[in-house]
């Protein structure tokens, strides 16, 4: 990273790295580029954030128009539920067949290869919230996805898909790994809900670094697929966290929703209006040692900064205490919050 960066523009940077939301990440990229220092040492970024800024709007200009001449699929999936996990793997991986199984989207399933062409988003439902899983094209070398980096950058997870009964398997995730390495994503074995905590994030601002979970599919055609599952992750050296499922019989898939919410630190907040009792119809998803702040940015930006106070119902509290907006929320707390 380029020295004498301006506490504006690192400022600009942090909340870019912690925007999901595609608009707001183009906001982010306008202020980066507004507050940047301008000289030679960061000519380079300079040009990376304008290049960004571009794409990016002309990507999101083309979503709003519909038709016209960028219309079609958009390769941008705004973010929605308490998560975006990226569906990653090789061709036949089984990817597409998982996304249907778990979203019930009408994601194309089909023998061949690269079915899918373009981001798939679907909602996957666990308890009271769900998860956006987004299906992706295959990641090999015989098919290049010029835009998969930008896709990724919404997301707060990905699911890596293999089908360990594919002879090329450990070849499949090492190409995998290259290219993107290439585009600067990396896939890690660090949970933020994990015991270890999420790992430091690259000085690069447009590096991508996601949590990952190796999804083991077709267990059907294994005969002993937990040993196939410890001998790859043995031969790979990968360190992912690791489960078998299967498409076709939905074994383990039921673990799945589970397993997200607590690797994730997933915290779910209900509100309540002063005299009423409680909404549990939808609650506010955050992740752990997120603030009542917090929750009411998600309700409203022009809230989070009127926001004088909140009783709080829950475990972060006792019943009725009055807390600031600094306090850190629990799973399954309700707060009335006071502007």
């Amino acid at each position: 990273m380029p020295a004498n960066l301006s506490p504006e523009y690192k400022s600009a940077e942090a909340a870019f790295r912690e925007a999901r939301d595609p608009r707001e990440r183009l906001e982010c990229l306008r202020e980066m580029l507004r507050t940047i220092p301008k000289h030679k040492g960061t000519e380079h970024l300079q040009a990376d954030i304008k290049a960004r800024i571009k794409d990016l709007g002309e990507e999101l200009e083309g979503g709003a128009h519909k038709g016209g001449a960028r219309g079609g699929p958009s390769l941008v999936v705004r973010p929605e539920g308490a998560a975006q996990v990226a569906l990653i793997g090789p061709p036949n991986a089984g990817k597409s067949s998982l996304h249907v199984r778990l979203t019930g989207s009408h994601a194309g399933v089909a023998d061949y290869p690269f079915t899918t062409q373009f981001p798939e988003p679907g909602m996957m439902p666990h308890e009271d919230i769900a998860f956006q899983l987004v299906d992706l094209p295959a990641v090999s070398p015989e098919h290049a996805v010029p835009w998969l980096a930008a896709t990724l950058q919404g997301a707060d997870a990905a699911i890596l898909v293999l089908d360990l009964a594919e002879p090329d398997c450990l070849e499949q995730v090492r190409a995998i790994a290259e290219i993107l390495a290439k585009k600067r994503v990396t896939l890690a074995a660090r949970w933020p809900g994990g015991e270890d905590g999420s790992e430091a994030a690259a000085d690069d601002p447009f590096a991508i670094r996601l949590p990952a979970l190796l999804l083991a599919n077709k267990a059907d055609r294994l005969a002993d697929p937990e040993g196939e599952l410890r001998a790859f992750l043995d031969l790979s050296g990968l360190r992912f966290p690791a489960m078998v499922v299967s498409a076709l019989t939905g074994r383990g898939l039921g673990e799945l929703g589970p397993w997200l919410f607590a690797h994730l630190g997933i915290v779910r907040v209900y509100t309540k209006a002063p005299g009423h009792a409680p909404d549990k119809s939808r609650p506010y998803a955050l992740r752990r040692g997120q603030t009542v702040a917090d929750v009411a940015r998600l309700i409203h930006r022009d809230l989070e900064h009127s926001l004088r106070y909140a009783r709080l119902w829950g475990k972060s509290g006792h019943d009725g205490q009055q807390v600031g907006p600094e306090h850190a929320v629990a799973d399954g707390d309700v707060v009335e919050l006071h502007a």
